[in-house]
């Protein structure tokens, strides 16, 4: 069965953003960059991916779910963030707007799409972002990536922005890289 992984960047203090949505503080290089990017080639956007001549080895996802504020940050420029793999942009109030290069954008329950894509063949389900999103989507997540970077941001947006609901998860595996950033993985207990 197909898993619903978080893979995100967060601060100390548990911001994946920005109070203005913005990701740029996060550590893009570094020694964590040339571990990770061979592991997580397919969440690199495919402008940057051929913009840098990454030569990543592609398939352990196939699907991205992103809230309409993570999609959001690369418009105009990246209107198809991800065309490699399955794109579903979730968001209430923006689903008459089409949907470039194959992103699916929906009002559906993304508890119920979940479900379905966890039934159906092929990579994992990564969750972009954002915290509302997260939040909504916290007892169908099989696995978190968190790549903590070593400062506070005061303010942004949380990794769950939701209600207090205590979930616990195991620690399986935690990296340290010289850069500061640490890398800890989580299973659903």
């Amino acid at each position: 069965m197909r898993e619903l992984v978080y893979y995100v960047a967060v601060s100390l203090d548990g911001r994946i953003a920005s109070p203005t949505h913005g990701f740029e503080s996060f550590l893009a290089e570094g020694d964590h960059a040339a571990v990770l990017t061979p592991e997580w080639g397919d969440t690199i956007p495919e402008p940057i991916h051929r913009a840098l001549g990454l030569d990543v080895r592609r398939g352990s996802l196939s699907t991205v779910l992103m809230g309409w504020n993570t999609y959001a940050v690369g418009l105009p420029e990246m209107p198809s963030p991800y065309s490699h793999l399955e794109q579903i942009v979730f968001s209430r109030t923006r689903t008459a707007a089409a949907g470039a290069g194959g992103v699916r954008i929906t009002d559906d329950d993304p508890r119920e799409v979940v479900t379905a894509l966890k039934q159906q063949s092929g990579g994992d389900i990564w969750l972009c972002g954002g915290g509302v999103l997260a939040a909504q989507l916290v007892d169908h997540i099989d696995r978190l990536v968190l790549k903590v970077n070593p400062f506070v941001f005061g303010d942004g947006i949380p990794l769950f922005a939701g209600e207090y609901l205590p979930t616990r998860f195991a620690l399986e595996r935690s990296r340290a890289f010289e850069s500061g950033v640490v890398v800890n993985e989580y299973r659903r207990r």
